[in-house]
């Protein structure tokens, strides 16, 4: 994977809201299993990570004090993003990931959907955060708020990916920032809402419902990587020069290492398939490798067979 160097930042669509207080820091909403509501925050590894702890316990149980990094707000990180370095910046090229995977969606939801996109927010944080679907804290793992449409980032997860569910590859931070941008797509094409009034019409189907939610979350970052050295910036410079054989490897391993059967056999727990609200690893692994070899997002209905 390589970035242009020459392709500009567009630090607009990040707020960053680290250093900031965060959120409210009283008792943080713990996230329903399962997807799609209004309310519901909808992320790769949502509920996931609370498993692999033990319930209860944040993001921060696993690296430290949960924070770390520099931090800012948005005129910090758009002063940082202009530098000749900004490459360097672990917020900087994130915010880079958000414009490209918003790019592609700029032109793909038209072109397959017969939709208009409509860009959400990417929110850096740090510890808590006050969202539209509530209180919110780092052990959530990064997320979707479908009632405010952001996208919710705490940087330290990925230092949590590499070093404790052994996915560190450069390429797994791309596929994470696709992901959530997929339930955005999700909650546009009102996929999110009709998912919804299932799991209330169907209470013990929930969970396989959130199953094919999140593995057509993974479809969809699928097919942008496959289309991701075609996105451009404002003036027209490529962002991504190159997305290699071994970047989709590592977005294969990352998908991986967050299967449901993958985060309940590290933690010593039960593999529970009824308990499920994610997809296993070969499912993630699929799914995702399918989107990619089509680069069609209208390849990816998991829920066909469902219905």
């Amino acid at each position: 994977m390589k970035l242009n160097r020459n392709a500009r930042i567009d630090t607009s669509q990040v707020r960053d809201q680290r250093g900031a207080g965060g959120g409210s820091g009283g008792v943080p909403l713990r996230i329903p299993i399962g997807g799609g509501g209004r309310g519901t925050l909808v992320g790769v590894v949502v509920a996931l990570l609370i498993t692999l702890v033990g319930g209860g316990f944040g993001l921060n149980a696993l690296t430290g004090d949960g924070g770390g990094g520099e931090t800012g707000g948005d005129a910090a990180l758009e002063q940082r993003c202009a530098a000749d370095d900004a490459l360097t910046q672990l917020d900087c090229r994130n915010t880079l990931y958000v414009n490209s995977v918003q790019a592609y969606w700029r032109t793909a939801l038209p072109e397959h959907f017969g939709r208009p996109y409509q860009p959400a927010e990417t929110v850096f944080f740090e510890r808590f955060v006050d969202t539209g679907c509530g209180s919110a804290d780092s052990g959530v793992g990064p997320f979707y708020c479908p009632a405010d449409r952001r996208v919710y980032l705490d940087l330290t997860f990925y230092q949590v990916l590499a070093e404790r569910l052994g996915a560190g590859g450069e390429f797994a931070q791309p596929y994470v920032v696709a992901h959530e941008y997929g339930h955005h797509v999700q909650t546009l094409l009102g996929i999110a809402d009709e998912v919804r009034r299932q799991q209330e019409r169907d209470p013990g189907g929930a969970n396989e419902l959130s199953v094919l939610m999140e593995l057509q979350a993974d479809c969809f970052a699928g097919a942008w990587a496959h289309n991701a050295t075609g996105t451009a910036d404002a003036s027209g410079q490529r962002i991504f020069t190159s997305v290699t054989e071994r970047d989709i490897q590592e977005g294969l391993d990352t998908a991986a290492a967050i299967g449901d059967d993958a985060i309940a056999r590290r933690a010593g727990n039960p593999v529970e398939p009824s308990q499920f609200t994610h997809g296993t690893s070969a499912q993630r692994q699929e799914w995702f490798g399918r989107g990619f070899t089509s680069g069609d997002p209208t390849s990816c209905d998991t829920f066909a067979g469902a219905r």
